[in-house]
Order: structure tokens, then sequence, then C-alpha cells
């Protein structure tokens, strides 16, 4: 697992990777609708890739309000601390960016997960996309 780095994505160049992970975590995994698992805010946001050697397997997107989201590891790479290399690096470019305050919507399950790197539960839980979620803020 020593191969394991994440960078910076390029949402142009690196559509299809990011699209790949989202549709396999996301919609094929948790019955996310694709209507609601692609929106405007793909455009404006720094996209980020997980990779093994040079196999896409986590990504991750960083809002410039801060928000982070769509964090989202193949399956067969999951408890291999892929998830924490990939937000160590989001934090890390959202605190070069300015952005000392990191927010997101966990899925309940992840919650420990998410406050383990920092962030707090912030709500009571709530549904998305049928899925129990908190609201988890980060303060750097």
């Amino acid at each position: 697992m020593n191969r394991i780095h994440v960078s910076v994505a390029d949402w142009q160049k690196d559509i299809a990777e990011i699209r790949r992970i989202r549709e396999a975590v996301f919609i094929a995994e948790q019955s996310v609708p694709p209507e609601l698992e692609w929106d405007a805010d793909d455009a404006g946001a720094v996209h980020f890739l997980a990779f093994e050697g040079d196999f896409p397997i986590g990504t991750a997107r960083l809002l410039p309000s801060g928000e982070i989201g769509r964090v989202s590891v193949l399956k067969d790479w999951r408890g291999l601390k892929v998830g924490d290399k990939l937000m160590e690096t989001v934090i890390g470019v959202a605190e070069q960016r300015g952005q000392t305050r990191q927010f997101l919507s966990a899925q309940v399950y992840a919650a420990p997960f998410y406050e383990r790197l920092g962030f707090k539960i912030v709500s009571d839980e709530f549904l998305e996309v049928g899925i129990p979620h908190v609201d988890m803020v980060r303060e750097g």
C-alpha cells in the first residue's frame, strides 16, 4: 500500500476517472440517482484523485466555500487508509487556500472516520438521497 498517492486532479482532463469512481460508489453501490450525483458545483471545484500506482481508486472535491464532498474510494481499496490520505490532502489544500474551516455532510456510518480527522458533528441526523447523514465541521 505504499504506492498510494493523492494529487489535485484536472476536472476537464480527469473527468472520466472521477466519473468512474463516483458512479461505482454512489450510483451503483448506494443507488444515488445519476441526476443527483452530477451538479454544477463540479466545474468550480478543486478535484482530487487517489491512486494506487497509476490506477485511480478514490476521489473527492473541495468547493470554494470550504465544503468537502463526493469523497469516495472504490470498494476493493477501503480499509487501507486510502480515505485518510485523500482527506489529509484535501484538508491540506483547503488550508493552503485559506479555508481554515472545512465542512461536509457525512453519511452517518462514516462519521467516526471524519471525527478521527478533526471534524465535529454539528447537526441532527437527516436524510439526503434516502441515506442518513450528519453535517460536520472542522476548524483548522
